[in-house]
């Protein structure tokens, strides 16, 4: 019987347990800090905090981190991976993925979201429901693209950005590490690290 180990028993995390069954795996087991107060998340069982986890990752076929949060999730892999833990790439069998498109380990491709032909998404990433990378985009790891977000041809996306849903990014921009994009914005230049940026067209938001 094939096993995942799932860190974080989170909603993302319930998504990823369904994906990791419909991608194969018969036997689901999550680990998350809350642990022992919560014991089970719907029907899969809590069996311990990450430390245990990170203890046992042998035991496992395949682990992969089920946390939201960019930097945390890429944190909790690079843990486990020095800790030896196997990784898959998840995808789900209504999502379209180029045979000439490459995936990081620990990256999960939601229902229906579509990955054309060369372009490249790193490690721990989150391609969400319903969303489309088109040709020649590079993807850096722990990127969360949201549900509904559209990303042209030839984009760069830098480490740990979260594109909101239904967001826009016009083709060939370049967007740095660390940033923040909207619910429905609009993306048509390059955003520079660290930057949190909203509206139609995109521009920086200031708190």
């Amino acid at each position: 019987m094939s096993s995942c180990a799932i860190l974080g028993a989170s909603g993302h995390g319930k998504v990823v347990a369904e994906l990791a069954e419909l991608n194969g795996f018969q036997k689901i087991v999550f680990f998350d800090d809350a642990w022992p107060q919560k014991s089970s998340i719907e029907h899969w069982p809590v069996k311990g905090d990450s430390q245990i986890l990170l203890n046992t990752v042998s035991q496992f076929d395949s682990v992969i981190v089920g946390i939201g949060n960019n930097e945390i999730r890429l944190l909790k892999q690079y843990e486990l991976k020095a800790a030896g833990a196997k990784f898959s790439i998840f995808i789900h069998p209504s999502a379209c993925v180029s045979d000439y498109a490459q995936l990081g380990e620990g990256t999960v491709v939601m229902a229906n979201a579509v990955v054309n032909p060369f372009s490249s998404i790193g490690e721990a990433c989150i391609i969400n429901t319903g969303s489309s990378i088109d040709h020649d985009c590079q993807i850096k790891e722990g990127v969360h693209v949201s549900p509904g977000v559209n990303v042209a041809g030839g984009v760069i996306i830098g480490r740990a950005s979260w594109l909101g849903i239904g967001s826009q990014v016009k083709q060939l921009i370049s967007i740095g590490s660390n940033v923040t994009i909207g619910s429905g914005s609009n993306v048509v230049k390059n955003i520079d690290n660290n930057q949190i940026v909203v509206g139609n067209p995109a521009r920086s938001y200031l708190f």
